[in-house]
Order: C-alpha cells, then sequence, then structure tokens
C-alpha cells in the first residue's frame, strides 16, 4: 500500500485543524470495518514528547505530526502487522488494545469500544534503539501476541 507524503505547515497551530478536519468530524472505518473515533484532546498526547522521558509530553513533535495522514492509512491497511497491546497499568496484555505497526516503524494504536468501534489512542514512530542491554520499542511490539 502506498502511504501518503509527510505533511508540512510552516507554524505548529495548522498541525491540530488539519487533525480535526480529517479526523474528528466522523472517525475512519478500518479495513475490517471497525469504526474508529477521534477526539480533539487527544492532538496533545498524540503529537507531543517527553523531552526527559518523565512521562510529561512537554514539546511538539514535527516528526510525529507529520505522518498526520499515515494515521488513517495505517487503519485502512490490510498488511499492517497487528499485536495486542499492552495495558502499562496493569502490568499485562489487552485484547481490547490493537497496535499496528506499518513502514516499519510507524504505530497506532486503538481501544476496542465494542465489536465494531474503537477509540484512538496513539500513533508515533517507534525509533527508540537498545541501550544497556534494553530492547527497543518496536522489538517490544513485536514480542506481543499477534491480533487475531
Amino acid at each position: 500500500m502506498d502511504y501518503p507524503p509527510l505533511v508540512h505547515y510552516d507554524t505548529q497551530e495548522e498541525y491540530p485543524k488539519h487533525f480535526e478536519g480529517i479526523y474528528c468530524s466522523g472517525g475512519i472505518r478500518t479495513f475490517d470495518d471497525i469504526l474508529v473515533r477521534f477526539r480533539k484532546s487527544k492532538f496533545d498526547h498524540c503529537f507531543f514528547e517527553s523531552t526527559k522521558r518523565d512521562a510529561r509530553k512537554d514539546q511538539f513533535s514535527v516528526k510525529r505530526a507529520e505522518r498526520l495522514d499515515w494515521i488513517k492509512a495505517a487503519l485502512q491497511d490490510p498488511d499492517s502487522e497487528r499485536y495486542v497491546g499492552w495495558d502499562k497499568y496493569k502490568k499485562r496484555y489487552d485484547k481490547s488494545r490493537r497496535v499496528a505497526i506499518v513502514m516499519k516503524n510507524y504505530v497506532v494504536v486503538i481501544q476496542l469500544k465494542g465489536a465494531k468501534n474503537a477509540d484512538f489512542v496513539t500513533a508515533y514512530v517507534a525509533d527508540t534503539t537498545t541501550s544497556q542491554g534494553r530492547v527497543s520499542t518496536i522489538e517490544k511490539i513485536r514480542k506481543s501476541p499477534k491480533w487475531s
């Protein structure tokens, strides 16, 4: 599947408008007919990063934002890699979370709310590398159970 080109705007303020215009008005249907709803409030969670790796998202991420159009493409890509998501609070896999990987390391996460409805959780480039014997983010995801 061909993926859309990266999105480039002159100002940071244009990215949330793009997000709201495409995603927040009616949702996106996945290739397997799940309606994914998007909330305006998810923009900051998705397109900001923590500079200190302390869970406080304090810096706008152009790398994430320029891939805005990839979210829809990833949800509609039947060739995406799909895995069961991880619940970091309960420290276990959660079958209501679906993680899709496309373009080698672009991740889109949705939370199922029923058989054919879901909420968008986040999307990001999984580019954290291994260090000090730690497994990279993408490797961790790929060790998860496959989504069925």
